[in-house]
């Protein structure tokens, strides 16, 4: 049950939200974009024209269009394709290479928990049911494979200052997978199959039925229906890369399978409400992985290709539309579960995130369920000169934590009275919430001159209140190039492992504080109900070209300085006494830390080589990511990353295109993310630059039926996963070598 002050809240919004209310996806103020009569929509300061269908690209501002989506299928992972816009790489959810196969969109340096994921403008949570360990590493594929490819219309990719008002989360920016109208007529088919060459790497295949379209001149509705299978890389994938013969695990596979049942009601011209259910299961196809250790042989053989951790993820939202002439408002409100089960691992010491040998002969699971509600109301006033925005934001959390008991110690000092002694008795259950209210103005000033100021409040009731003012502007000043600049503050709260008082953390002697004795022989980690909010100060400066006929052109600076990052605690706090041992370990909390700094420039062209070819490139510098306190970076993200891609209409019913990306050097850490030791220079493995080129063609044989084909790592590029920590340096990642795909559309 959720308690009495998490349901207040939200029912107190869930009122405002359902007097008038919209999906926040279809129309966003950042972005011009053509409705579906092709009339274009002025909608704030960056100007861009992002049409549906398209990839477009502007300041701060990505969209990748169902048709881009179609021609550059992926297996299953928008991630995949979102990787190729600036400012977007792929990182682990810390420095330590641990779980180093596990990347996940990380926008402009700032770490995958520092982007936040959307799906039709609501968050997307559902990886924080995963709990992290000391230096911040999870076993979580990320939220970006959550909804089919087949039903997206769009994915927005925000970075900047922009992203400041979608709230907590939103420090690198904001990744909004868009879903596709109900009222469009749709009845598909999909297919898409992946054959990798190396036969130690695992193929994947998907399928996916999409229903659309008016049932009566009001009711609307969308059916999507998914499966995705990906096997697991082979355990001997990276054993000619192993350092000192300690052999990595490759990519563990995952089986997808995804529900969304839609319906939308129109009353009138002005009111829109819609009810929709998702379902959706993600269960991993083990390939050997674990947190800190070589490949389990033993493991491997009973478990390889097996189930040993599943996501289910379900829940409704309620949306409402209103639009009056002079203003429109947008609101919604969503509950979702998360249920996180996993096969029980180790605690600490050399067996710390490695499944439990007991598994195999007597499966022990564990589970967390991850409970979410979100509310949201937004109004859009129009006046002569301005556009106010108004809006009030809900977001509750609840985590009933099934691995709250592992740790068997109970401290031995006072000062931890909310600590149950006896670990059985130990509170499973957590939860939190924020409350936003936030404020912006459009104002034209001139006919060439916008100016946007913001301010977003927001009151978390463990981390406190948080302001997050920003002003954007842009100035048209030719009829060719344009200005921008763009200051704000922007925050995320403490996840629920962070702030709870009764989740201790254990790690052995590797993932202590370099000066703590080893014969403590490891260290616990407390959740602590005393975090502040993270905060982050984003500025940006952006000029552009646009001569109109579609050559764009644009060259971005930006700076985040980071500030209260939270992270496993260096000073000892008190002590804990095991009870199997009786041995005395030290105790540490989570607690905010120094500052860092982002800094790095954006740049893209698109040219209209002929009516019938596109060339589109851009490239993401990163300049300087770095901890004030010890020089390190944030995340393990190339220097720089160059996209460049080719589109061909070769005839009405065919397309080829081949997209080329660079990935330069990625240097190693220079300490370890885990203790805070210095790293062994011969252990300072810098991951090499590397290029991956992949051709893709699509033929339409009818307009019910469509064919295509393609080349993943057309010059298979050996890049391989040397080891599973700090021991490999930076490479400790893999990516596929030379697949070939085949993916077919009917419309029935």
């Amino acid at each position: 049950m959720i308690n009495k002050t998490f349901l207040k809240h939200s029912l107190a919004l869930a009122i405002l939200a359902t007097i008038h209310s919209v999906t926040y996806a279809e129309e966003k103020k950042n972005v011009q974009t053509e409705d579906t009569n092709n009339e274009i929509v002025k909608l704030d300061t960056i100007v861009v024209k992002a049409a549906k269908d398209e990839l477009k690209q502007t300041a701060g501002l990505s969209v990748i269009g169902s048709e881009t989506l179609s021609k550059q299928p992926v297996a299953n992972d928008i991630s995949e394709i979102v990787r190729k816009m600036p400012g977007v790489n792929l990182s682990g959810s810390s420095t330590s290479g641990q779980r180093g196969n596990q990347r996940q969109i990380d926008l402009r340096g700032m770490g995958p928990d520092n982007t936040l994921i959307l799906i039709d403008g609501r968050p997307v949570t559902s990886r924080m049911a995963v709990r992290p360990g000391r230096a911040g590493e999870k076993d979580t594929r990320g939220d970006s494979q959550w909804v089919p490819t087949t039903s997206i219309e769009r994915i927005e990719v925000l970075r900047g200052p922009a992203a400041a008002r979608y709230g907590s989360g939103s420090m690198g920016g904001v990744v909004n997978i868009i879903t596709k109208s109900p009222t469009e007529q749709e009845a598909s088919i999909t297919g898409y199959y992946e054959l990798p060459e190396n036969k130690l790497e695992g193929s994947s295949w998907r399928t996916g039925i999409n229903l659309a379209g008016p049932l009566t001149d009001k009711l609307s509705y969308r059916t999507t229906l998914g499966f995705n299978k990906s096997e697991g890389d082979d355990a001997d994938l990276n054993k000619d890369a192993a350092i000192n013969g300690s052999v990595a695990a490759g990519s563990e596979g995952v089986e997808n399978i995804d529900a969304r049942q839609l319906f939308e009601y129109a009353f009138d011209a002005i009111h829109t409400i819609g009810i929709e259910l998702n379902y959706s299961n993600q269960s991993n196809l083990w390939a050997g992985d674990s947190q800190n250790q070589i490949i389990n042989a033993n493991l491997v053989n009973n478990l390889a290709g097996e189930k040993t951790n599943e996501m289910e993820r379900y829940g409704f939202s309620l949306i409402h539309r209103g639009d009056y002439g002079d203003a429109k408002s947008n609101s919604f409100i969503e509950y979702n579960v998360t249920n996180n089960t996993r096969l029980e691992e180790g605690t600490g010491g050399s067996g710390e995130g490695q499944i439990i040998q007991g598994n195999i002969e007597a499966p022990s699971w564990i589970e967390a369920k991850f409970e979410t509600i979100n509310v949201k109301s937004e109004w859009d006033l129009f006046f002569d000169k301005h556009t106010l925005t108004l809006g009030a934001e809900f977001r509750g959390e609840r985590l009933n934590n099934g691995a709250i008991d592992l740790v068997n110690a109970i401290p031995t000092n006072d000062g931890f009275g909310n600590l149950d002694l006896d670990p059985a008795e130990r509170n499973p259950k957590s939860d939190g919430y924020l409350l936003g209210v936030y404020f912006e103005d459009n104002y034209q000033v001139t006919a060439d001159w916008f100016i946007t100021p913001g301010l977003r409040i927001d009151y978390h009731n463990k981390a406190g209140v948080n302001w997050s003012p920003s002003l954007n502007t842009t100035w048209q000043f030719s009829d060719n190039w344009s200005v921008k600049g763009g200051i704000s503050r922007a925050f995320k709260a403490p996840n629920l492992y962070q702030i709870d008082p009764n989740y201790i953390y254990y790690t052995n002697g590797n993932g202590c504080p370099s000066w703590v004795d080893s014969q403590d022989r490891g260290c616990h980690v407390l959740g602590n109900e005393n975090l502040d909010n993270e905060v982050s100060w984003n500025k940006e400066l952006t000029f552009t070209y646009d001569d109109g006929t579609g050559l764009t052109a644009g060259l971005t600076y930006y700076r985040n300085d980071y500030e209260n990052r939270v992270a496993a605690g260096e000073d000892r706090v008190g002590f804990l006494t095991d009870l199997n041992t009786q041995r005395k370990r030290s105790l540490f909390q989570w607690e905010n830390q120094g500052e860092a700094i982002i800094e790095g420039v954006e740049a893209f062209i698109q040219v209209p080589v002929t009516d019938a070819i596109k060339w589109n490139t851009n490239f993401t510098g990163n300049v300087r990511s770095e901890r004030k306190d010890t020089g390190e970076a944030l995340s393990l993200i190339p220097k720089f990353t160059v996209n460049t891609s080719l589109d061909w209409a070769i005839t009405d019913n065919w397309n080829a295109n081949m997209i080329a990306s660079y990935y330069d050097e990625i240097e190693a850490p220079k300490f370890s993310a885990t203790n805070g030791n210095a790293i062994e220079e011969e252990k300072q493995l810098n991951r090499e630059a590397y290029i991956l080129v992949n051709l893709n063609t699509q033929y339409n044989v009818n307009k019910d039926l469509t064919l295509g084909m393609g080349i993943k790592n057309l010059f298979d590029e050996k890049v391989m996963r040397e080891g599973t920590g700090n021991n490999a340096g930076a490479r400790t990642f893999n990516e596929p070598g030379r697949a070939y795909t085949f993916n077919i559309k009917y419309n029935f």
